[in-house]
């Protein structure tokens, strides 16, 4: 985790040219995100956005009843809080971090006022958030057809395509939350996965041992999701090529 965080470790703020930088970068702040911290709640007016640099953020649909279930993850690759510039300004989903890490927060405000002068920034944030409906899309299908195994290996390696090391660090009930499954069903999914040696996983650290195998675990989801987000966001580095 990098002592100093710049705005240039999010892959979004990096592609923006530098009338836009010169612009918003004054306005940024980092600020930490720990494990499990809520940025906002279903149903919040977005006083802010967030552009994580290391951190991974997981936004939930929550039930009255209090379950939960992951629509998508977000990473360096783009923002917390797209409802800030499309207009509704509050979302019905939970923002929960799910990897510790850094974050710059910016007002709402100021990033209607850069959407708002149709230039680079506009372009971005559209092919960004029609990435994300891809993959909240692709995830609804993913929780309702496929076996929670499945389901793990494709939260993973999303994860991991969002994160410099191989090794996660979350807890098991925070994963459960994600997937939106019993404690139990994580603890046998991640044993079966374990037992074919593609991943490490103990006391809440999972490390990845054998990418190759964990994406061969994975249903096409995986696939889908990763093939569409490199189509429309072309900004984002080469490593994120499948291993």
């Amino acid at each position: 985790m990098p002592d100093t965080p710049t705005p240039l470790q999010n892959c979004l703020l990096a592609a923006l040219p530098g009338s836009v930088h010169e612009r918003l970068f004054p306005r940024l702040k980092a600020v930490s995100l720990p494990l499990g911290k809520v940025l906002y709640e279903a149903g919040s007016t977005l006083r802010y956005v967030y552009f994580p640099t290391d951190a991974i953020v997981s936004l939930l649909y929550v039930t009255e009843s209090g379950a939960s279930a992951e629509i998508s993850v977000v990473g360096n690759e783009g923002l917390i809080g797209v409802a800030a510039f499309m207009g509704g300004e509050s979302t019905p989903s939970r923002a929960v971090v799910q990897s510790a890490g850094f974050a710059f927060r910016l007002s709402a405000r100021r990033l209607r006022d850069e959407f708002n002068r149709h230039g680079e920034m506009l372009h971005l944030m559209l092919l960004y958030t029609q990435s994300l409906i891809a993959q909240m899309a692709q995830t609804a299908v993913c929780n309702r057809h496929h076996a929670i195994e499945q389901q793990l290996c494709r939260w993973l390696l999303l994860s991991l395509d969002r994160h410099a090391g191989n090794e996660l660090v979350m807890t098991q009930g925070l994963i459960a939350d994600m997937l939106g499954v019993r404690r139990e069903g994580v603890t046998a999914a991640a044993g079966k996965i374990q037992k074919l040696g593609a991943i490490a996983y103990s006391r809440g650290r999972i490390t990845v041992l054998d990418r190759p195998l964990l994406e061969a675990l994975s249903c096409e989801c995986y696939g889908v999701v990763k093939k569409e987000t490199d189509r429309l966001l072309t900004y984002l580095p080469t490593r994120r090529a499948t291993a």
